[in-house]
């Protein structure tokens, strides 16, 4: 049974303000809380670990699956292994994401291996968002990976979001395309106070025609850390891309790490990576209009993290 707190959680992560209409299976505190299958996709419950299969047939268009984790309860450590079978074809969204709500004393964590299998000619998009809340003085962690291999002639994208409130984490993304296989990731993350937080990526470009577009945007606020290491892998006749863009204020660290490696003589590779303080002048010019430094300040990074 879903109460006020979770459904907020569900709201942040998912952007649900009810139940959704298509397939789902939502877990809370480390079990099932709710399910629904539909004709192409099929959800079924591990049964050698913690975790569910979602099975989705090949030419299936236009659905989405939604599968979000929510923790309230408190020195909880959550672990899930989840598999993906997309089917050649398709076209459909998968909309995860974990919410923690830290309510006492103890450390609640949540940690999930998700492997994907994107099958020939098929288009995912991929939604991940991390929060959370409470006035709790535990820890809220979260630990993710996330493995991903793109068959001939596929779409990936990937929309990896850290809203805010997780106090650790370290998430590991690993991919490998195809022949002619596309990925764009799109990673957002903010941290404050004393968090901490580490995204490590690599992606292997096997097959001819493959192509990558990483794209990392972060704000680091308050004694908060970042450790960004990311590299792509060109094996084959490829075009790859990496960009790492950061905001520091007060006394935050952040170090980000982009880096290729070319195994063929006609893989194209670039990386990129900035780090710095909001322009004096952005914040005089929103000033101007009678908002105090906070506001504007506020305003910015909304504003960066799109």
């Amino acid at each position: 049974m879903l109460n006020n707190v979770d459904k907020e959680l569900l709201e942040k992560i998912a952007d649900l303000h009810q139940v959704p209409t298509g397939a789902y299976n939502i877990r809370k505190n480390g079990g099932g809380e709710s399910r629904k299958t539909t004709e192409n996709i099929n959800i079924i419950t591990k049964t050698d670990k913690p975790g569910i299969d979602i099975i989705i047939k090949e030419n299936t268009k236009n659905e989405s699956v939604h599968i979000p984790v929510i923790l309230s309860k408190e020195g909880l450590q959550d672990m899930v292994y989840n598999t993906f079978e997309v089917g050649a074809n398709c076209d459909v969204v998968i909309i995860a994401g974990c919410g923690i709500h830290g309510c006492g004393t103890e450390d609640s964590g949540h940690s999930g291996v998700h492997e994907f299998f994107v099958r020939e000619n098929a288009k995912m998009k991929y939604v991940e968002k991390h929060y959370g809340d409470g006035d709790g003085s535990g820890k809220r962690i979260m630990n993710p990976k996330t493995i991903i291999e793109a068959f001939e002639n596929s779409f990936v994208e990937l929309e990896m979001d850290q809203i805010k409130g997780i106090d650790s984490t370290v998430r590991d993304t690993e991919i490998i395309l195809h022949k002619n296989a596309k990925l764009v990731i799109t990673e957002r993350l903010l941290t404050d106070g004393h968090q901490r937080a580490e995204s490590n990526i690599i992606v292997t470009l096997e097959g001819e025609g493959s192509s990558a577009q990483v794209i990392s945007r972060s704000v680091a606020q308050g004694e908060s850390s970042q450790n960004f290491n990311m590299e792509l892998i060109g094996k084959a006749k490829c075009r790859g891309h990496i960009q790492c863009d950061s905001i520091i204020t007060g006394n935050a660290k952040v170090s980000s790490s982009p880096r290729i490696s070319a195994i063929h003589s006609e893989a194209e590779l670039i990386h990129e990576a900035t780090v710095g303080r909001i322009a004096s002048d952005q914040l005089t010019k929103l000033m101007t209009i009678g908002i105090t430094e906070e506001e504007a300040e506020e305003i910015i990074i909304k504003g960066f993290l799109g």
